[in-house]
Parts: structure tokens; C-alpha cells; sequence
């Protein structure tokens, strides 16, 4: 079976990428190709390529594909396929390891859960859910992390070590491969054909920590009928406290603890007394309620309830708050080891089997400050902590009467710190296996490529939450301390004593709860694929390329019972088991006319128990009118099926709203500000008080899912062109030059998203008087504050986005001090824009930081290198434009950066300087190879951003303040 040979197929498709990618910097010296017209180009080897299932020899494709291929991959100095990923230009804010969140905030809307330890890739900043990850052309299964059913792949299950290149298809292509692929593909393709034995080690380190250690070893060999890799990984990251970073020293850098938590060490106390008359302060009668905290360094509480601001007590303000930020962290810790098998066998000379199997565990943390207990209806959880009084009788309550909830008692916040952090431990396995065979035959006088596979893959996760509370066990040791004695361990809870009573042991012992969550993906799938030529038109062939699949999704998320009951004082879920099936069927053309022009065509029908039948399709052409010079295009519907999160998800979500009727938001009687009278009178209406103040800034939003979405459907465009000028080929100065210009749109409808929560409530206040539509989520109880809204996914709206990509690429000849290399990669957004379909343009814009996300404008990535002899050295430039963030939310309009008329604080533009040298057969060792680098050699600080969450900064966007130092070693024999 000559034409399959492992060996010859890896030798075309190296050449083949290496010409057709001229985007891609060679940083070192590489053999010269040699410029060659198309017909000379249809003599090679035909591959196939992310974008088509038909194999092609031509030197650019239709469509735009960006490939990192494995030099690529180690210049980086990076140790994880989603960290490598989000450094392209194209992405946008992703999933990584700087993110600190494991439920403490809620669930999202989508039911995908927090994907807490996980890495993912987002393109076109259209968001993870809509980019299909492929390995080896198969679909990768999603991941589940213990906290939802994704519609998203975690890449840290897919070991760096094992990646012959990454392909990335920066177009849509639905029709080609089905759901998801609408922002595009990332196609990771393995190690295949390997001989000999290979080990790798690397250390690396930031100047606070996080120390990164990875090994891992490769083995392969091959005879006259097979061919076997095997390879083994591990690595391990290790954290780096927020407390190490002074930008993270408050929750929003420079507002000061007025943007921290009402739950404070001290606790915070919202009760009227009923014998206190009208009129006077705390009275019941007139609904005026204390707001009161414990003075520092008290020991027994003293109330006076005459005086509020008597005894050992004083006036809650935002001085009061509870700085949190220093409890998280800025680089969450993780291992991750991995086995890792690929064999093929040829059954004859037209058959052969292959085999591949892979296992990742990956083991990780996040952490967050010590719980608060929040009990009362401004707690605000929708569950049983809105529910608890505390009575009279219980030895530690200082105010002497019965605390009634929904009558004279409101809210108390106290976050006890002698409890410890709250700590999510995840555990992840990620089962893969695939069995098919491929094959070629003939069929008059043309052969035919085919090939069939079934695949099993599974990702199961296990997250282990410490430092919890059961609200039932509060609710009961609250209570009449009688009642709390006939329970085995139950004693009499101390809330009130701040912390120079802290509560004792016995008391932590008995509230204190480990939960454990528990969620789990499997795909399975049996796919077929033929490809080959149909007929000739002039001296040219037409292709062809059709296959059918059969796809299983089967998802389970078990929340630990206390989250399942609304006892866990941490976020409710419900739980979630569920599957789906799709049945598809797709056919694709490459038909060339003339002798410079083809035209690709692919159409997919793809049938859904959930929801019926799709079929999208795709055009796309290729037009090369000089020798030099390619044009190309395309045109591609996409869709994606709202994954099983989506579909029966349902979870709370920790939004930080502000509401309109409180000075946090617009003040109710000033109308100095721009603050109609209408927005009072709405306040009014809804029974606000002057002056009044949110409990808190996070309110409850219960979310989920919703069984009658329908998929989103899209458009994509992509123009361009590919001009490698034959007067920078082979040249004095030049050996290869390369541009590359694309432009791309795409346009989304039925996007599966909730409702923005605070542009509803704004809408429902400031524009509908407090009755019209958008109010009919919102509701408040007699403290004035909101009841947790209901606000469920929808086919809500539509999102557009375009702009351009361009690339250069350009390798000197070998000269006597050396050869030198230079490319660029560089994306530029034109616009982005979310529109629901009530007309509600969202805040998230291009030049926009919002919700922990930006959209820069430009980026760009350069790289310059030089090699000789065994040593090269590179030097790689990112760059991110500057974005504005909203400067008018009262807690942040004070800051440093939003005193200026617009109210807006500007992220500055970000430059990171990335610096590699290495030695081949390093000491004159034959296979031996060393590298030393630095990534952001100059330390260079992200920008603050005052309305980010936990660390004062997008982690999505940017990297963190210090240089990270590597060294790595690579031994083949």
C-alpha cells in the first residue's frame, strides 16, 4: 500500500504546509523550496488540509488556514495547547489557568458550568461554544469540570507533547464538519510516524512563583507493514497568591473596600426593633431598619438601642466592606499526566487498520476567601438562608429580641476567617479511543482515499468544595438553643461576636460541610469518508469528498444534594443527565475551470432528535491570475445545536448588578446627574425608600436552561488574497517573501444567550416607569431589595462581527554571520455588535472592556529571528490595543483614571517582549537540544481595569505582571 505509507504522506504534507502557509515564521533555517508554477504544484502528493475533507496539492487552498506546526509550537516557550492558542491574533477572551473561579460567582447562563482548571480557545471573540476542536480531523469531546454539561473542549486534556502542529481554519464550516464550527476550527493533529525514543524536560517560573515542571518521553518504531508511537506526560503548575501582586490588593484596583463584600469579619446587621417607636430610629413601625457593624477589637457586643452608633456598634458604610482579593489567586495550580498511543497495521497492500488511544488526568485548585454566612431575605439566594431568623434565646444574640425574617430582620453578613478559604479541588479523566480503517482503491482508471472510524471519548470530573456550610445545620443553630440540644452535635452558633470572638471549633465543626459535584461527557461517534477524482475538465480534475456520520452526546451533572435542596450556603444547581443523537450526511466538490480558477461547493444535512433537520452549505473559490498572486474566497452557512447545558441546565448566577434606585446606581432625588424624575417616581412606585442601599452588589440570578432552543444559524464570508512575489524568491537578500491579506465576516441570528440582566433592569426603571416588560423578571421584598430574578436562555438576538487579518512572512538566504527570519501576524475588528431582539445593543463593543472581557482592536504578533549554525535566537513582539471601560457606577466613579468628563478609565495599549535562545546537539551531544527563554522579559504590569472581578484585571486578555523564565532540555536517540 505504497501511496499510504506513513512516511511519504508526512513528507507531502510538511511541503506542502510549508508552502502554502506563508503566514507562518520560520525562525529557523529550513530547506529552500523552490518556486514552482500550478502544474508543476499538481505533481506533488495530495494531503488533505483543515477547511475540506477533499485531498488537494494546491499551494494555497480556498480558504484561510493558520498552522502551527511543531517549531511553532516550542518557540512559544509555552506548555499548554490553550495557553499557545490564545495568543493568536484571532482569539479572544477564553478559559485559562489565570482564571479563579469555581462557583463562588454562580454558574453561567449556558449550564456549561465554570470549567474551573480547564483551557479553551475562542476566535473571533465569538465565544469557545462556537469553535469546533478537532483531533485529527475527529471531533474532541467537551468537557465537563464538575460544574455543568459544556458546549466546549478542554485543550489541557490534550497533552502539548503529543502535537505534530495545530491547524486553524479561520473560516466557518458547517457544512464541511458539522455544529459548532462558526468562528472556526482547530484541528490538532498527532504524532503519526516516529522512530527512535525522545524526552523532554522543562522548568519554568515567574519572579513570585507558579513554577512549571514538565516531562515527558515518546517512543516509536516501524517496519515494512506497521508503524507505533507511544508517548507518556506530566506536568505540573503551581500557584501564585493574589496577595503577591499589589494591582489585586482591593476587589476593584483604587476604589478602596466600598466595591468589597457586605460580609465582613465583623458582620453586618439589618433589623428593626418592634418596641422602638415611630419615627424613631430602628422602628419597625415606619420600616426604618438599623444597618450596623461590630467596632473593631470588641470582645462582648454591646448594643444600645437608643443609639445606633452606641455601645460597641457603629453605622455600616463602605469603609466597612470586606477587601476579599487578597484570599484568591492569580495563577491557579494544576497536574496533568498523560498516556498516549497511536499504531496502524496494513491488513494488505490497500488496507490498513490504525488504532488510537489517549488518557489525561489532570488534577487542579481554586480558591477564594472564607465564606460569608448571609442569612435573611436580603441574603438574597432564593433558598433557605432568605429564610432564617434568629431568636431571642440564643446566648450569643446581643440585640435581645426575636430577629424575624421578612418581619423586623433583614439581612446579617459575617464572613468567619478562622473557617479558612473556600477550596474547589477538581479531578478530571479524559478517556479517548478510536479504531477504524482507511484505505485506497481503484475504480476504472482513478483511485479512491476512504476511511471509517468509531470513536469513544469520555470526560469525567470530580470537584471536592471545602470549607462550605450546611444552611439547615445555621438555620437550626440560630434557633432556640432547646430545640438545637436535641440534636446530636448541633450547638448554639456565634455570629455576632466579629472576630475577637471568633466562633469556636465545635461550632465550625457542626455548620461546616465538604460537598462534592460530580458531571461527565461522553461522545460517541461512527463516521465514513471517501474522497478522490471524479473527471477531467481540460487537462484538470475534479474532486470530490462525502461521508456520513452518526453521533451520540451523552451529559450528567450531580451537584452535591446541599446544592440540590438550596441548603449549601455556596450556589444552587440542579442536576442534569441527559443525551442526543444526530444522524448527518455530506457531500463536497472542487471543480476547476480554466487553468487558473476552481470553485469548491459542500453541502451537509444533519437531523437532531432534539430538534429536527438542518442542511447548511458552503461556495468558495480560488483564483490564481498570475504566477505570484492568489485570489480567494468563500461563503459558508453555519449552525449550531444548542448543546444538553443549554438545553436542561439550571443554576443560580452571582451577577454584580447595581440597581437603579439606590445610591450604588442613580440616586432616586438627584437629578443633577442626568437622573430624570421619571426614574424617581418608578422608585417610588416600587415602594424604594430615599436612600436606600442595596444589601449587596451580588444579586442572585437563577438561570438555566431551556428545552425549546432552537440552533443558531450564521453566515460567514472570508476575501482575500496570497501574493508570494517571485522577485523575493531566491534572491540575494531573500529566499522566500510572502503577504497574505483576509478579510472575514460573520453574522449569527438566534443566538442562544440569557437576557443582560442589568441592561433589563435598567430598562425596566429608567425607561418603563418600574411596570413595563422588562420588569417582569424583577421583584423586591419589604427591605426593598430584589428578590432573585428568573432570566432563562432564549434564541435572543443576533451578532455581527468583521475585520481583517493580515500576515508577511520573509527568510533571508544563508549568509556568513547567519540567516534571518521576520513575520507577522496581525488582526485588526472592524466592528462587533450584539443586538437582542428587543433592539438592545449590549455594551460589549470593539475598544470595549466589559464583563472580564475585552475586544481590542488590534493585535499583533511578530516574530524576528536568527540562526547559525546550531544556534538561533528569537525575539517575539504581541501587542493589544488600548480598550475604555464604564467609569459610571458610583462605587468606581472616584477612581484614579475615571476623573474625566467621558467617565471612562483607558486601558492602555499592552506591548509583551518574549526572548528565546537555543542550542542544537548542544556539548557536541548528537540529538540533544537546549533552550533558555523569557516571556514578557520586561515585567511588563496589565492595565488596570476597576470594573474586572477577583484580580483588577482581564485575565482573558492579558498576561500576568512578571517575566517567566524557562529552560528546557530535548534528547533524541
Amino acid at each position: 500500500m505504497k501511496s499510504l505509507r506513513p512516511r511519504t504522506l508526512a513528507k507531502a504534507i510538511q511541503l506542502s504546509l510549508f508552502l502554502s502557509l506563508p503566514a507562518i515564521a520560520v525562525a529557523q533555517d529550513a530547506p529552500a523550496p523552490a518556486p514552482a508554477p500550478q502544474k508543476s504544484a499538481t505533481t506533488l502528493d495530495a494531503v488533505t488540509v483543515t477547511g475540506s475533507r477533499i485531498k488537494q496539492s494546491n499551494l494555497v487552498t480556498s480558504q484561510p488556514v493558520f498552522v502551527l506546526d511543531r517549531q511553532k509550537l516550542e518557540l512559544t516557550g509555552l506548555q499548554s495547547v490553550g495557553d499557545v492558542l490564545q495568543e493568536l491574533t484571532s482569539s479572544g477572551k477564553a478559559l485559562n489557568s489565570k482564571f479563579n473561579s469555581s462557583g463562588n460567582f454562580g454558574y453561567p447562563p449556558d449550564g456549561g458550568g465554570i470549567g474551573a482548571g480547564s483551557a479553551q480557545v475562542d476566535l473571533r471573540n465569538l465565544g469557545s461554544q462556537r469553535v469546533l476542536v478537532l483531533v485529527d480531523g475527529i471531533r474532541w469531546v467537551n468537557e465537563s469540570s464538575a460544574s455543568g454539561v459544556s458546549g466546549s473542549a478542554d485543550l489541557n486534556t490534550i497533552p502539548l507533547s503529543i502535537v505534530d502542529r495545530i491547524e486553524v481554519l479561520e473560516d466557518g464550516a458547517s457544512a464541511i464538519y458539522g455544529s459548532d464550527a462558526i468562528a472556526g476550527v482547530i484541528n490538532i493533529i498527532t504524532r503519526r510516524k516516529f522512530d527512535g525514543a525522545e524526552v523532554h524536560a522543562y522548568f519554568g517560573k515567574y519572579n513570585k512563583g507558579g513554577d512549571t515542571t514538565e516531562a515527558s518521553m515518546t517512543l516509536g518504531g516501524s517496519g515494512e507493514r506497521w508503524s507505533a508511537v507511544f508517548g507518556a506526560s506530566y506536568n505540573e503548575q503551581k500557584d501564585i497568591s493574589s496577595g503577591e501582586w499589589g494591582q489585586s490588593a482591593f476587589p476593584e484596583p483604587g476604589a478602596g473596600l466600598d466595591a468589597g463584600s457586605s460580609g465582613t469579619p465583623q458582620g453586618r446587621f439589618r433589623f428593626c426593633d418592634p418596641g422602638r417607636p415611630s419615627g424613631s430610629v430602628g422602628s419597625c413601625a415606619d420600616g426604618s431598619f438599623y444597618s450596623v457593624t461590630l467596632n473593631d477589637g470588641t470582645t462582648t457586643p454591646v448594643w444600645d438601642p437608643t443609639n445606633p452608633n452606641g455601645g460597641t456598634y457603629h453605622q455600616f458604610t463602605g469603609a466597612d466592606r470586606f477587601n476579599f482579593a487578597p484570599f484568591n489567586l492569580l495563577l491557579t495550580p494544576n497536574k496533568r499526566k498523560a498516556l498516549f498511543t497511536s499504531l496502524s497495521y496494513d491488513i494488505s497492500d490497500n488496507t490498513r487498520l490504525h488504532v488510537k488511544a489517549l488518557y489525561n488526568n489532570r488534577t487542579s485548585t481554586n480558591q477564594a476567601a472564607p465564606e460569608p454566612i448571609f442569612v435573611g431575605p436580603d441574603a438574597g439566594t432564593g433558598g433557605l438562608a432568605d429564610t432564617i431568623s434568629v431568636s431571642a434565646l440564643n446566648p450569643y444574640n446581643p440585640f435581645g429580641i426575636d430577629l424575624v425574617a421578612g418581619s423586623n430582620f433583614s439581612f446579617i453578613g459575617r464572613r468567619p476567617l478562622e473557617v479558612g478559604p473556600r477550596v474547589f479541588t477538581q479531578d478530571v479523566d479524559t478517556w479517548y479511543f478510536n479504531a477504524g480503517l482507511d484505505g485506497v482503491f481503484d475504480f476504472g482508471d482513478r483511485s479512491y482515499n476512504w476511511d471509517v472510524n468509531a470513536v469513544h471519548s469520555e470526560n469525567k470530573a470530580d470537584q471536592v468544595f471545602t470549607n462550605g456550610y450546611n444552611v439547615a445545620k445555621i438555620q437550626l443553630a440560630l434557633g432556640d438553643p432547646a430545640i438545637c440540644a436535641l440534636v446530636p452535635g448541633c450547638v448554639p452558633l456565634d455570629i455576632f461576636g466579629g472576630q475577637a470572638r471568633p466562633m469556636t471549633q465545635d461550632q465550625i465543626d457542626y455548620i461546616r460541610t465538604t460537598q462534592i459535584d460530580s458531571s461527565k461527557q461522553v461522545l460517541d461517534l461512527v463516521q465514513a469518508n471517501i474522497t478522490g477524482d471524479m473527471f477531467n475538465i481540460g487537462d484538470r480534475t475534479a474532486g470530490f469528498a462525502a461521508g456520513a456520520e452518526h453521533r451520540r452526546y451523552r451529559g450528567e451533572f450531580l451537584p452535591d444534594p446541599l446544592r440540590q435542596s438550596g441548603e449549601s450556603q455556596d450556589s444552587f444547581a440542579a442536576a442534569v443527565k441527559a443525551h442526543y443523537s444526530v444522524d448527518e450526511l455530506y457531500a463536497e466538490v472542487n471543480l476547476p475551470f480554466l487553468d487558473s480558477l476552481e470553485v469548491s461547493a459542500a453541502l451537509r444535512y444533519s437531523d437532531y432528535s432534539t430538534f429536527g433537520s438542518k442542511t447548511t452549505g458552503k461556495l468558495g473559490f480560488r483564483w490564481q491570475p498570475i504566477e505570484d498572486l492568489v485570489v480567494r474566497g468563500t461563503y459558508s452557512q453555519g449552525f449550531r445545536a444548542p448543546n444538553l447545558g443549554e438545553l436542561y441546565g439550571l443554576t443560580q448566577f452571582g451577577a454584580t448588578l447595581t440597581d437603579p434606585c439606590g445610591p450604588t446606581g442613580a440616586p432616586v432625588v438627584d437629578t443633577t446627574n442626568g437622573i430624570s424624575p421619571g426614574l424617581e417616581q418608578a422608585c417610588v412606585n416600587a415602594g424604594v425608600p430615599n436612600g436606600f442601599e442595596q444589601a449587596n452588589t451580588q444579586i442572585i440570578t437563577f438561570t438555566g436552561g431551556n428545552p425549546d432552543l432552537q440552533p443558531e444559524e450564521s453566515d460567514s464570508y472570508t476575501f482575500g488574497a496570497v501574493y508570494s512575489p517571485s522577485w523575493g524568491a531566491d534572491q540575494s537578500w531573500s529566499r522566500k517573501l510572502d503577504f497574505e491579506v483576509s478579510y472575514y465576516k460573520h453574522k449569527i441570528d438566534g443566538a442562544i444567550q440569557a437576557a443582560d440582566i442589568q441592561s433589563l433592569l435598567n430598562k425596566c426603571y429608567i425607561e418603563q416607569g418600574g411596570t413595563g416588560p422588562a420588569c417582569a423578571p424583577f421583584a423586591r421584598n419589604n427591605t426593598s431589595n430584589l428578590f432573585p430574578p428568573q432570566n432563562r436562555l432564549e434564541n435572543l438576538g443576533s451578532i455581527k462581527t468583521d475585520g481583517v487579518d493580515l500576515k508577511g512572512n520573509w527568510i533571508s538566504p544563508d549568509w556568513n554571520w547567519g540567516h534571518v527570519s521576520a513575520s507577522v501576524q496581525s488582526t485588526w475588528i472592524n466592528e462587533y455588535k450584539a443586538v437582542d431582539a428587543d433592539g438592545n445593543v449590549a455594551t460589549r463593543a470593539v475598544g470595549i472592556e466589559v464583563s472580564d472581557s475585552a475586544i481590542p482592536e488590534w493585535q499583533t504578533n511578530m516574530q524576528l529571528g536568527w540562526g547559525m549554525g546550531d544556534f538561533d535566537v528569537n525575539w517575539t513582539v504581541r501587542y493589544i490595543s488600548s480598550v475604555k471601560e464604564d467609569c459610571t457606577s458610583a462605587t468606581i466613579a472616584e477612581v484614579p483614571g475615571c476623573l474625566n468628563p467621558e467617565q471612562e478609565n483607558t486601558l492602555g495599549s499592552t506591548t509583551y517582549h518574549d526572548l528565546q535562545a537555543s542550542w542544537k546537539h548542544a556539548f557536541t551531544v548528537e540529538g540533544l537540544d537546549l533552550t533558555l527563554g523569557v516571556n514578557n522579559i520586561f515585567g511588563k504590569e496589565p492595565p488596570v481595569c476597576v470594573t474586572c472581578s477577583l484580580n483588577g484585571y482581564d485575565a482573558g486578555t492579558y498576561d500576568l505582571p512578571w517575566a517567566f523564565w524557562y529552560v528546557s532540555a530535548n534528547y533524541r536517540f
